[in-house]
């Protein structure tokens, strides 16, 4: 059973998705969490590093909707089957997150690639902070890598996805920016619905669907998906509706 350890509410800061926002989350802070206890908590908006759960607590702005693939009618468009197969030469592989300098490099490179590209602000990653983001023992974590056989097993690809009873919860992907072939993100998330459906599993969460962030806009592009109606407390049922229903 989880043990609640904190509970606070950031202070407004710079959105990182809206430039003329303010942000602000709900975070806790919890341990034991088993997957079920995730699973009712990620239908109700949370998402989790580590040990920390949150959720968005902005006061003028509800612009970060929580939504979900439906595997059962997912249909991959063109540009989602055409990202699949450029990615089949590679191998692919489920297992505990691991830390090691070959992971470090990578998502130094990617990160660097996308301060460059898209003006991030700098966010160097140390083994320790890595191993508390991504590698926090937790019953619900996997590690997805895709590796290149033409390149003696290059490393190319990393994704943390988080597992419950119904569903996968893509947590965060990066990727070689050197190395890895093209939409390597998009592929990611349409084996992430392969394996799901064949698995018999109803959901691939992704995150927060933000209007008006590119860097967020691949998440509308999986279809049929749900969005969150607001950000039912624990007592609630949430209320998932058709994203078609929503201004995209």
């Amino acid at each position: 059973m989880a043990s609640w350890i904190e509970a606070f509410r950031e202070p407004p800061h710079r959105c990182s998705y809206l430039p003329n926002e303010r942000a602000s989350l709900d975070v806790r802070i919890a341990v034991d969490v088993s997957a079920d206890e995730f699973g009712a908590i990620l239908a109700r908006g949370w998402r989790r590093f580590g040990p920390s759960y949150f959720r968005p607590a902005c006061v003028a702005c509800c612009a970060c909707v929580p939504t979900r693939i439906q595997v059962a009618t997912y249909r991959a468009s063109e540009n989602q089957k055409r990202a699949r197969n450029q990615s089949a030469q590679l191998v692919r592989l489920v297992g505990a997150p691991i830390v090691d300098n070959e992971r470090l490099e990578i998502y130094a490179r990617w990160r660097s690639d996308r301060e460059r590209k898209r003006s991030w602000d700098a966010a160097p990653m140390t083994a320790d902070d890595y191993a508390m983001v991504f590698a926090f023992p937790h019953p619900s974590v996997r590690e997805v890598t895709f590796r290149d056989p033409a390149r003696n097993d290059r490393l190319v690809g990393v994704g943390i996805v988080d597992e419950v009873p119904e569903a996968l919860s893509a947590a965060y992907f990066f990727w070689d920016p050197e190395h890895a072939p093209p939409s390597l993100g998009t592929a990611h998330i349409v084996r992430l619905v392969d394996e799901a459906a064949q698995r018999g599993l109803s959901y691939i969460y992704l995150g927060y669907r933000v209007a008006g962030c590119p860097s967020l806009a691949y998440k509308g592009r999986f279809l049929p998906q749900q969005s969150l109606t607001g950000l039912p407390a624990n007592d609630e049922e949430p209320q998932w509706v058709a994203a078609s229903a929503l201004t995209p």
